[in-house]
């Protein structure tokens, strides 16, 4: 009897655990459960990193402390075209088996294909001096240190890791990044009062304020950033479904949308709270903010003391984060020059990312305001972001490139749209100079 009754609590258990196995996509069922879908997420989470970095912190805290709310409908529409763009980036590394840089001097002329990755490589060099200088000035609130100091130390400690990590490594210390990022401006919204009715308005209702071309342009340029077009085609790509069979290919296709509309939400509420933030303890005092540290002491007497060891500490890890992901895409650039895969082994791959940091800490040591070099920074990214979307566009619609997934006709016209519209806001930023 003794014997029978462990027979059956086994039987039980092996049922329960089944049950369990079918619900959570630890065995194929034809479905996906909850682990199915947890496991392919992760690439999207490296590229939110890049559009959260100290350059959205100051553009951000811009628009909040001088417009208020009325600036939040650039976040939303800057999101929606990430979420487009990203996600045809990294169909084409899905679908192909290549990366933006190396499609890029496979399919395009020589001359103009060097000539695109030379832009991007450059906006890649001012991504990196931003994030390298938004970490320098976290060390100097938190240490005293000087700024230039801290752009070393910064730059340094980001190599060291894209030089000793492998993609996986990178991906956990990223999300582990992102998520003490977006608790600290949870922790920092829990402590003020926000007009949420107001705020919701803002999310959907275009406005330029007088004086806000500059500001709307940097918003944008920090959220759709041309570098992780790159970097996030070159993710997924080093996964190589294109050699696994159709069944497989159309699966990740499916699975990647996911993976980018929950990472780009992610990014879009962390943004959404720095300009909630801003108008909420900013403008709302008359206040406008031209400098983090100053921004941070601000902070302090209106929501406590410990808010401004939250920014600092916040800031910190975007920096270092996203001067990570930034490295890797100047790697990415270099590599897809020589169409190749990126490699941080490999001579071309690494010199990319080296000469990025020594050109970010350059660029650091001669900028005579940060908090301005952050901003001008992110609106430059803005300048060279339609040859780059322009170019992803001439490449994914291409059936030579894409084959049997080249783009619809309504999927290129989204994207030419938003190609034309950043072309647009370029257009008013350089007319408003």
């Amino acid at each position: 009897m003794t014997q029978m009754r462990r027979h059956a609590a086994h039987t039980q258990e092996r049922t329960m655990l089944n049950h369990l196995k079918q619900y959570f996509g630890s065995r194929r069922t034809g479905g996906h459960g909850g682990l199915d879908i947890a496991r392919h997420i992760g690439p999207g989470l490296l590229v939110t990193v890049g559009f959260i970095d100290p350059g959205n912190w100051a553009s951000n805290m811009a628009a909040g402390s001088q417009f208020g709310y009325a600036l939040l409908w650039i976040v939303t529409l800057s999101t929606i075209m990430l979420i487009a763009l990203q996600h045809n980036a990294a169909h084409l590394g899905i679908a192909t088996g290549t990366c933006l840089a190396e499609a890029t001097t496979r399919y395009l002329p020589r001359i103009v294909g060097r000539a695109v990755l030379a832009s991007a490589y450059l906006a890649t060099i001012a991504t990196a001096m931003a994030e390298v200088l938004g970490g320098a000035i976290a060390l100097q609130m938190l240490f005293g240190l000087p700024v230039r100091a801290g752009c070393v130390i910064v730059a340094a400690a980001s190599m060291a890791m894209l030089m000793t990590n492998s993609y996986k490594r990178a991906e956990r210390w990223i999300i582990a990044f992102v998520g003490v990022v977006g608790l600290s401006f949870l922790a920092e919204l829990a402590l003020v009062k926000v007009d949420w009715p107001q705020a919701a308005a803002s999310w959907i209702t275009p406005s330029m304020p007088t004086g806000s071309a500059a500001i709307i342009v940097s918003v944008l340029g920090a959220v759709v950033m041309p570098h992780n077009l790159f970097l996030h085609s070159e993710v997924i790509q080093s996964m190589h479904f294109e050699g696994q069979g159709e069944q497989v290919i159309e699966e990740r296709l499916r699975y990647e949308l996911f993976d980018t509309l929950f990472s780009m939400g992610v990014g879009w509420a962390i943004n959404s709270a720095m300009v909630i933030l801003a108008a909420t303890t900013f403008f709302a005092h008359g206040i406008v903010v031209d400098d983090l540290a100053v921004a941070a002491a601000t902070l302090s007497p209106i929501l406590g003391p410990a808010s401004s060891a939250i920014f600092a500490v916040a800031l910190l890890f975007a920096g270092i984060s996203s001067s990570v992901t930034a490295g890797m895409a100047a790697g990415t650039i270099t590599a897809g020059m020589f169409d190749e895969e990126y490699d941080i082994h490999d001579r071309h791959s690494s010199i990319g990312v080296a000469a990025c940091f020594v050109g970010a800490v350059a660029a650091c040591l001669v900028v005579p305001n940060p908090f301005e070099g952050l901003i001008w920074s992110q609106a430059l990214l803005s300048l060279q972001l339609p040859i780059t979307v322009f170019v992803l566009i001439r490449l994914t619609s291409s059936p030579r490139v894409m084959g049997k997934y080249a783009n619809s006709r309504p999927l290129n016209a989204l994207l030419v749209g938003i190609g034309v519209i950043v072309t647009i806001l370029d257009i008013v930023l350089l007319t408003g100079m």
